[in-house]
């Protein structure tokens, strides 16, 4: 069984009761996130999550869908356009309801995988466990923009852990991605968790080393959050560089959000 599976679930599952309750007009409200409304985020998650299940069950049928999703870039539209289209304009509490069956479904077909099942992706192949790991990872991240829109403060839980590896073992990619070559040494990553336990990574260092709250390093990490927008001590110049430019996901390079551009906003 792979535990990121029962992970992903609970964030999917807070996600989905907070949203319950909230008015189906406030679905097509624009987020701090590029203006992405509360539906175009579900769709997004949502046609990502059947891809994530057809690369685990139907392979074939993945790259039927990433091509698709391809050839409509192609044509002009962006992929907010795009994902609309390929699910068929589904908006609102039908969303709401399409993405739930979903994500369940994501969910327990991944909990019974082999984690070590190579999967195919958009970029490399990934074990299984990696795949529903980067679902969590897209699953939080795009949450925020929700959870902020709404005035929410999130309350985390230990399952970020897979969050946090996913942006220590992307280090050196967030520098390769850029055209760069990662610094030396790796800084000393030292997180408090939710739960109050402290995770650690690399070798122990005072010079170089980040040090704070998990979940504010996982925002960093995700581009939720800019590093001025968090408490963390950063300290050596890595360690700087790294905090600076952070991005664990896959893709082009994507800068992080300006000083104080993301946040709760009042709750209505």
């Amino acid at each position: 069984m792979i535990e990121e599976a029962q992970d992903f679930l609970q964030e999917s599952n807070a996600l989905h009761d907070l949203l319950a309750p909230v008015a189906e007009a406030r679905y097509a409200e624009p987020t701090q996130f590029k203006n992405w409304t509360i539906d175009n985020v579900l769709q997004h998650l949502h046609f990502f999550n059947l891809a994530a299940i057809c690369s685990l069950k139907e392979p074939a049928r993945f790259t039927e869908m990433y091509d698709s999703l391809k050839r409509k870039r192609g044509e002009g539209l962006s992929t907010v356009d795009a994902t609309d289209e390929l699910l068929e304009g589904v908006r609102g509490r039908a969303l709401l309801r399409l993405w739930r069956e979903g994500f369940l479904q994501t969910a327990a077909e991944f909990s019974q995988a082999d984690p070590r099942q190579r999967v195919r992706w958009a970029g490399p192949d990934m074990s299984a466990r990696s795949s529903i790991s980067a679902r969590l990872m897209e699953t939080w991240s795009h949450g925020q923009e929700i959870y902020d829109l709404l005035g929410v403060v999130r309350q985390n839980t230990d399952h970020i852990r897979s969050i946090a590896v996913i942006g220590i073992n992307t280090y050196e990619w967030t520098f390769r991605n850029r055209g760069e070559e990662a610094p030396e040494p790796k800084p000393h990553v030292v997180l408090k968790s939710p739960s109050g336990a402290i995770w650690t990574w690399n070798e122990p260092s005072q010079e170089h080393r980040i040090e704070g709250l998990a979940e504010e390093f996982c925002q960093v990490v995700t581009q939720v959050r800019g590093i001025s927008d968090t408490q963390l001590s950063v300290k050596g110049d890595p360690a700087m560089k790294w905090m600076a430019i952070a991005q664990c996901f896959a893709g082009p390079v994507e800068s992080p959000p300006q000083p104080g551009t993301r946040g709760p906003k009042v709750r209505q």
